[in-house]
């Protein structure tokens, strides 16, 4: 049970910089009243701030702090469950977020989220829904039960019920299961490649079991017949071989021979054409001059035609000459053409030789291949195969067995989640539980003259009878037979909590609850009800008619505004 002590807040809403507590399990019931506006409902928005973050009014976080000291907003909430004594502690500028365990802060986790998850789920073990169902009754913000959604109302009675254990147990479990299928998609992917790996394996024991006497033939014949085709090679190199360097040697002698006579005959060519050339010059001279070029005196005829016949019988002899040379240039060129066509064709020889030699080189190694193959041990090779195809065989068993019992967990887990599922587990026990609700909803409803005959059902959707039988729905009541059903649901709420021990308080306040629909019978009806509660409850009733309450309650409590700051009054 939650037993709430004191709750002490400053520079909140509408209060100062001075702390106003509030002992909260001081007296049995107490009467809080003021003006419009005094901060009566204040002490509601800081004890649900404190412990969720948020008020019981639609208020923004930022419109929470004290609007003219605008600093050091801070809200305190102490209470008990068991023996252990908690103290909650939150503030807006600066940030404060504190939860205090018999006088010792719990470790603040990296994130505020975090943090309220351990004081909702591990020490009030409700959530704001919930806890504003409980404990909670107003006219403002409050949104009532039969308002919610089907998703919220089942969330309120799994709380009470105590039965939300099993969405976590479900959340973990979903958790697991997907760790399961991540190990299970991880083992068939290794039991592919295992079975690959064997496959491989038995087609080399295959191969190597093929390697029968036929087979040693078949590479003895492969190295006889590499063998002949190296005795070949080597008998045509033997013959390309004869006398081959000295045939080479003296033809290329004879072409550097010949290639100098070119040169010479060329130089002889080129003297020729020279003097040819001069002497047409000298020629041409004499025909076209009458007097010497050096003394500059007449020649006589005879002298001149004695000068041009020397100088053309020189001429016809270089002519006669350069023609012999170009005959004997065009024989020298035709045996150059020749000896290189002889040395080419050595040459090629040379060429054919050396392939020889590659493929002898290249038979070789082919023998070598096969003579190492027959060499090796076959046998030793087979049973060494074997054994890596049992290796391969165990893990394969290891791999499969773990598959299988990976698969019975995932089967075994997905029997589990469809028990853990709201269709399960969860729904067998609200049934149980949804007479006795009924039943309790449906007593309130009688002790606040409200005869009608109230009834929830598994999806928690509400059928409503009159005396009658006609079927309502609860919009279809006024306000005031509205709030006789939230009333009456709240009661409810609280009497399934104190016999689950759930999430059982000894805090219930009601806002502003007298002063809204209920009619003069039906706050003499509440009045009944709340004096029937246990002395463990400490009522705290929000109203702003206080004349109409005075003398009901132990102890009254009154607030008022000075200079724009609500202040409670001694």
């Amino acid at each position: 049970m939650i037993k709430f002590k004191s709750v002490k807040y400053k520079n909140f809403l509408s209060t100062g910089n001075s702390y106003t507590e509030i002992n909260l399990n001081r007296t049995k019931s107490t009467l809080v009243v003021g003006q419009n506006g005094a901060g009566k409902s204040t002490m509601l928005d800081a004890i649900s701030f404190a412990l969720f973050g948020r008020p019981h009014r639609n208020i923004n976080k930022p419109q929470l702090i004290n609007s003219i000291n605008q600093k050091a907003c801070v809200v305190e909430v102490e209470f008990s469950v068991g023996s252990a004594g908690f103290r909650i502690v939150r503030g807006i500028k600066p940030g404060i977020f504190e939860i205090w365990k018999n006088g010792t802060m719990i470790n603040q986790s990296s994130h505020a989220k975090e943090y309220q998850k351990i004081l909702e789920q591990n020490i009030l073990k409700l959530n704001h829904k919930s806890f504003h169902q409980v404990v909670v009754l107003g006219s403002s913000s409050f949104i009532p039960f039969m308002q919610l959604s089907a998703g919220h109302r089942r969330e309120v009675i799994e709380d009470l019920l105590d039965i939300n254990v099993f969405s976590k147990m479900n959340n973990i479990l979903r958790d697991k299961q997907s760790i399961l299928k991540d190990q299970l998609k991880d083992l068939t992917y290794q039991t592919d490649i295992n079975k690959n790996k064997i496959d491989t394996q038995n087609k080399y024991i295959r191969e190597i079991q093929k390697l029968t006497q036929e087979n040693r033939k078949e590479y003895e014949s492969k190295i006889h017949a590499s063998q002949n085709s190296i005795s070949e090679l080597q008998r045509k190199n033997s013959e390309l071989s004869l006398g081959l360097q000295e045939s080479i040697g003296q033809t290329e002698k004879e072409l550097s021979t010949l290639h100098d006579q070119r040169q010479e005959l060329l130089l002889g060519s080129q003297d020729r054409s020279t003097n040819i050339s001069n002497l047409s010059k000298r020629i041409g001279f004499f025909e076209e001059n009458e007097s010497c070029p050096v003394c500059d005196q007449a020649l006589a005829d005879g002298h001149k035609h004695n000068i041009l016949e020397g100088l053309e019988e020189e001429r016809r002899h270089h002519k006669s000459s350069l023609k012999e040379i170009g005959k004997r240039g065009t024989v020298v060129e035709a045996e150059i053409s020749d000896t290189g066509s002889l040395l080419q064709s050595l040459r090629s020889r040379v060429s054919e030789l050396s392939q020889n030699n590659i493929q002898i080189d290249s038979f070789q190694k082919q023998i070598q291949e096969y003579q190492s193959y027959l060499d090796k041990n076959v046998t030793a090779d087979l049973e060494s195969a074997q054994d890596d195809l049992k290796s391969l065989s165990d893990l394969r068993n290891n791999l499969l067995e773990n598959k299988f019992e990976l698969s019975e967990n995932i089967s075994y887990n997905s029997v589990i989640a469809e028990m853990l599922k709201d269709t399960g587990i969860k729904t067998k026990i609200i049934k149980q539980y949804l007479p006795v609700i009924n039943n309790l909803v449906n007593q309130y409803l009688q002790v606040l003259d409200f005869f009608v005959h109230f009834d929830l059902n598994e999806s928690f959707q509400e059928t409503i009878r009159s005396r009658h039988r006609d079927e309502f729905t609860y919009d279809s009541f006024s306000e005031g037979e509205k709030q006789r059903i939230d009333l009456a649901l709240l009661f409810t709420w609280r009497q399934i909590a104190n016999m689950k021990n759930s999430v059982a308080t000894n805090l219930l306040i009601l806002d502003e609850t007298f002063d809204s629909s209920l009619d003069h019978e039906g706050v003499d009806n509440l009045l009944k009800i709340l004096h029937t509660l246990g002395d463990d409850t400490n009522i705290f009733v929000i109203s702003h008619k206080g004349e109409i309450l005075d003398g009901k309650f132990n102890e009254k409590l009154e607030f008022k505004k000075e200079k724009n700051f609500s202040k409670m009054v001694a």
